[in-house]
């Protein structure tokens, strides 16, 4: 169940996703309102979904994906607004270590976001105008539970494995320190149980040039016909974007090589091809994503601290829990390096906890979750058969 176009603010393609997306909604009235950690209510609200395979007779196999950042539910199925293969094909399909053809596998776009589920895009009930600013601030927390409303819609009772990298691997830590009984595995990729002051420090620029963009309207931009801050968000997404890869990457990749070009211009055009890729994708990234979005969901990121929401010790977030876990971060990533999985992996020791732990060797960054690296497939595959197992299927 979806709102009616009737109740829908005047959209076009920015926010079409986000009113009417092409995806399965799940509608929560407001006999189920979704308690949030600001001590705000969100209710009515919905979440926009996506599910691949099977679910069994006593749905016992699901397996829950949870997206990054800027993902969304389109994870092994093409991308409506791009027209592109889902994010992580890779890993999710017919004979995939993620095989839909076992499992009942479910994704869905977190709250806060613009794929479907409720965010600063949707229609305020209002109002009957886009909630713009208006929407509560959005956490980890908030998602997961947001989340768990939705795999309890499906009747189950214990998820198989709740997979996620990066962000979504925050999701993964949550969902296992929040509802320990129902996550019989998780894993957790590139990701941490906090974010860095660097990396808050650039989602804080990211933020900051979304909000200088003239056209951001202090957040009213969809109420205005042919606007959007176009060059704030397309900035923010180029100076995420650098942070996704490694320096190595880059060079191998681009080097000093210019665009087009013999020469330097001696002028301001994109000379350089690293800054014509920057270019592209934050011009991209424009067409797809929601600016206010960015803006709550960078905040969600930076407030995640699952070790201060327990007295300082994050093991405590894990205690007598019988959840399977396995870890794995990348050689080069900076976003979240080695350490900060390492910290996880320290407090789940601590905790008493079942985890497997790999640092995979890679010059790809911190996108090598999403890329073809033939050692994730291998130990997630592995430890996805061996869960499966454990659990009878």
């Amino acid at each position: 169940m979806t709102l009616s176009a009737e109740t829908a603010a005047p959209s076009d393609s920015r926010n079409q996703e986000a009113v009417q997306p092409n995806s399965p909604v799940v509608f929560f009235g407001e006999d189920k309102p979704l308690q949030l950690d600001s001590g705000s209510v969100l209710s009515p609200f919905q979440i926009a979904y996506q599910s691949y395979g099977t679910l069994n007779a006593d749905k016992s196999n699901a397996i829950l994906i949870c997206h990054a950042l800027t993902g969304d539910q389109h994870v092994a199925n093409t991308n409506p607004l791009t027209g592109k293969d889902g994010w992580w094909t890779s890993l999710v399909g017919s004979g995939k270590p993620i095989d839909t053809d076992r499992y009942f596998v479910l994704c869905s776009n977190v709250i806060g976001s613009c794929m479907g589920s409720t965010g600063p895009a949707s229609v305020n009930p209002a109002t009957g105008q886009p909630y713009a600013l208006d929407l509560p601030i959005i956490t980890i927390s908030d998602m997961v539970r947001a989340q768990a409303m939705l795999v309890e819609h499906f009747g189950i009772e214990q998820l198989l494995a709740v997979v996620g990298g990066s962000v979504g691997g925050m999701q993964v830590l949550q969902w296992a320190s929040s509802y320990p009984d129902k996550v019989f595995s998780a894993v957790v990729l590139a990701s941490g149980a906090r974010l860095s002051a660097q990396n808050i420090a650039f989602n804080e620029v990211g933020r900051q040039a979304v909000m200088a963009d003239p056209l951001w309207l202090n957040g009213q931009y969809l109420t205005q016909s042919d606007t959007v801050p176009r060059k704030g968000l397309s900035v923010a997404r180029m100076a995420a974007h650098i942070t996704y890869l490694s320096e190595t990457a880059l060079h191998r990749k681009f080097g000093r090589n210019l665009q087009d070009r013999a020469n330097i211009t001696f002028g301001f055009e994109a000379d350089f091809q690293i800054e014509s890729y920057l270019r592209h994708q934050g011009n991209s990234f424009v067409d797809r994503f929601d600016a206010n979005s960015y803006l709550y969901l960078t905040r969600a990121m930076d407030y995640f601290d699952m070790a201060a929401e327990h007295n300082g010790l994050l093991a405590s977030a894990f205690t007598g829990t019988k959840t399977r876990f396995f870890v794995a971060s990348f050689s080069s990533d900076w976003l979240f390096p080695t350490s900060e999985s390492r910290l996880v992996v320290h407090a789940l020791n601590a905790a008493g906890a079942s985890v497997s732990f790999v640092e995979i060797e890679t010059d790809r960054g911190h996108d090598a979750f999403l890329l073809d690296e033939p050692v994730l497939f291998s130990t997630v595959d592995g430890f996805i058969r061996s869960a499966a197992r454990a659990k009878g299927l």
